[in-house]
């Protein structure tokens, strides 16, 4: 009898435990979900945001990386001629990246951020979408801006990707931890 008691409170034991163990896995914004926090960053404010994101959704990192790096002189939007004015005039372009994230079908939610150009997604954006399979993925933006919102960027990815299941995305200039759980909290994810 003393051993059957010691088994069953060794078993309840345990099942509290895992019990609290997954509350508080939710609590720190933990799903079941796989995420993939992918970005694009020409200066470096987007790998910051991503970085905080990936810290709250315990997502993993990657970077959309050009197959040739921008310049200063390519991202000086004041010269009608320089490689992202090109690039953000024509929208079939397509810059190259270095290369593709592997095993993309192993996640549930990909995180999709980038610096907001003339109110759009960089073009090198469009690029990862087109060669990544991400129908039945949730797919959410997130943004760095100087000046613009989400909302451009957001409906013209969403209007050229229609197939894809687009959430609400967030503007993430100067955000800390605190503001990210709370969105991703209040998102349900």
């Amino acid at each position: 009898m003393y051993r059957f008691l010691l088994i069953l409170l060794s078993v309840v034991g345990m099942a509290i435990a895992t019990g609290a163990q997954q509350r508080q896995d939710m609590s720190k914004g933990k799903s079941n979900n796989k995420i993939l926090v992918a970005y694009f960053s020409a200066t470096g404010t987007t790998a910051r945001a991503a970085e905080k994101l990936a810290d709250v959704t315990n997502g993993e990192l990657y970077a959309i990386v050009p197959a040739r790096s921008y310049t200063s002189a390519d991202l000086d939007w004041n010269d009608k001629r320089s490689r992202s004015s090109v690039e953000m005039n024509d929208p079939k372009s397509r810059p190259a990246i270095k290369s593709k994230k592997e095993n993309i079908a192993d996640y549930d939610i990909i995180f999709i951020g980038y610096p907001i150009w003339w109110d759009l997604a960089p073009r090198i954006i469009n690029t990862f979408i087109e060669s990544h399979d991400l129908k039945g993925k949730t797919v959410i933006p997130f943004a760095t801006s100087g000046g613009s919102t989400l909302a451009g960027s957001a409906a013209a990815l969403k209007k050229t990707y229609p197939a894809l299941n687009w959430r609400e995305g967030r503007l993430l200039n100067r955000a800390d931890e605190k503001s990210i759980r709370t969105w991703i909290d209040n998102s349900k994810l």
